[in-house]
């Protein structure tokens, strides 16, 4: 992989009634022209509107990849919505050459003066669905392993369009993102695999602990809420 990219975009956006009655939603985020600055929650000016599944120390900034928009519009149709522009999926971060064939758990990136890490892939919940209007679209985001992914704040600061997002460390090489999704989502009873997830010590204790409950249980979590309201 390349050591480093450029920020194509940074979006950020407010919670608003989004979906079925009474629910919100901040997945509409808009870029912004200059720089923002980040803490340990992430954007200072960002919202989400479920704190529960969304936001936090370990789902503090959401990165991605404009290299799938591409795969997108072949499957959905040119007349998708949000399709070809950064923000489509309620990201913070759009980049191209980047995906999660290319980022380990525990990447350590610099980004203007703040320090990120990744720390888990993103797991689709049912507002993709309308976002795109596409019945199974969490569905279809989480089989296909295009999910994007999440980043911890190592080191607060400032980061701008246009700014380098350089890779300073990978403590965990084998694991990919596209590892951990395929475990996840597809080699679902992988002991071998679900055991060595649960050690990984960089990887968002919510996942780790994910991996010692199929361990334990002997059976895969019911995603069907998630996935489909």
């Amino acid at each position: 992989m390349a050591s480093e990219t450029e920020i194509i975009a940074l979006m950020v956006g407010k919670a608003s009634p989004f979906g079925p009655p009474g629910r919100r939603s901040a997945i509409a985020k808009a870029p912004v022209d200059g720089p923002l600055e980040v803490g340990p929650e992430g954007f200072l000016i960002d919202e989400q509107a479920d704190r529960k599944n969304h936001g936090g120390p370990e789902k503090a900034v959401h990165h991605y990849p404009l290299d799938h928009h591409a795969a997108w519009r072949a499957e959905l149709g040119t007349e998708a919505p949000h399709l070809g522009r950064p923000g489509a999926f309620g990201e913070n971060i759009a980049t191209l050459g980047l995906t999660e064939a290319d980022v380990c758990i525990g990447d350590v990136f610099r980004a203007g003066s703040a320090l990120l890490q990744v720390a888990q892939g993103r797991q689709p919940c049912w507002k993709l669905n309308h976002r795109f209007a596409v019945p199974d679209m969490a569905r279809r985001v989480q089989t296909s392993g295009r999910t994007g992914w999440y980043y911890r704040v190592l080191e607060p600061g400032r980061i701008a369009p246009g700014d380098r997002l350089a890779l300073t460390a990978r403590p965990h090489p084998d694991w990919t993102l596209a590892r951990i999704l395929h475990v996840l989502y597809h080699d679902t009873m992988n002991r071998t695999a679900l055991a060595e997830m649960a050690g990984l010590p960089a990887l968002a204790e919510g996942w780790r602990s994910l991996a010692r409950r199929r361990l334990e249980r002997g059976a895969v979590e019911d995603w069907s809420a998630r996935l489909g309201g």
